[in-house]
């Protein structure tokens, strides 16, 4: 269990004080999260590569690479790790399983507010920069470049759908579903996780949000977005790919090439 300063040091990171639960609270947190922290595998690169690792950093490792190195994670770090931070401000959260390809791949809070339930989830590498709404009766949309992601509203048992649509083509999505987990229910996941087969250990992908714009590096393609438009740059190699997320992210530049000296750039995190 984490100590009331490490929460501390984490409110500190992300520029926000201690504050009582509220929505508007809640979105600044929410707010504060996606622009500090990106959604990223360079750390995840590193730590398998340097310590054969197959785990969740814990909170304190996890907001060392955030303040020395500027990293961020994917969504088995980032959503877990920012739900107990709402735990400790008085939220009520449930960390909850969502269905992509295979069942419980990723993972998104609920959040239980002034009798509202509300989506967050901080690991998508998508412009959520506040809770989501998941019981209206309507649709939510949210564009930013080229791409567009829908919450549908809650199914009969309760799951919400997410689309991620691209140029007009659904290329991703996933299904939350209700039921509370707990952190240990996705260890066999996490650990495929850093599989020599899985996705993350054969792709590059960061997404950097600020305030009204995002870096998005996939392999060797670096993209611009803002809210109406986005541009596309090819990098030609490696070291072009490691120059660009040092300038772009503020990763260490020896870190970024050992982390991705070995990885083959043909994972495609849509598939």
């Amino acid at each position: 269990m984490a100590h009331t300063r490490t929460f501390d040091r984490y409110l500190s990171i992300l520029g926000v004080g201690r504050e009582p639960p509220t929505l508007d609270n809640l979105r600044r947190l929410v707010r504060a999260q996606i622009i500090r922290v990106p959604f990223e595998n360079i750390s995840k690169l590193f730590l398998k590569k340097t310590a054969d690792a197959s785990y969740i950093p814990s909170l304190e490792d996890h907001l060392d690479g955030i303040e020395r190195f500027n990293f961020g994670g994917t969504c088995y770090a980032n959503n877990p790790h920012f739900a107990a931070l709402l735990r400790h401000l008085g939220y009520e959260v449930d960390l909850c399983g969502a269905d992509m390809s295979n069942p419980d791949v990723h993972l998104v809070s609920f959040v239980h507010l002034e009798g509202r339930e509300y989506l967050v989830d901080v690991g998508y590498a998508a412009p959520f920069y506040q809770p989501l709404a998941r019981d209206t009766d309507t649709k939510l949309e949210i564009a930013f470049g080229r791409h567009r992601y829908v919450l549908h509203p809650q199914d009969d048992l309760k799951r919400s759908r997410m689309e991620h649509i691209r140029d007009g083509e659904l290329i991703h999505g996933y299904l939350a579903k209700p039921e509370p987990r707990e952190i240990d229910h996705f260890d066999e996941i996490i650990r495929d996780s850093y599989s020599d087969q899985s996705t993350f250990m054969n792709v590059v992908v960061i997404e950097r949000f600020f305030a009204d714009r995002s870096i998005r590096i996939h392999n060797l393609t670096l993209t611009e977005s803002n809210r109406t438009g986005a541009t596309t740059t090819r990098l030609d190699d490696k070291e072009e790919l490691a120059r660009a997320i040092v300038t772009s992210c503020g990763f260490p530049s020896e870190m970024v090439r050992e982390a991705i000296a070995d990885v083959a750039l043909e994972g495609n995190i849509y598939s």
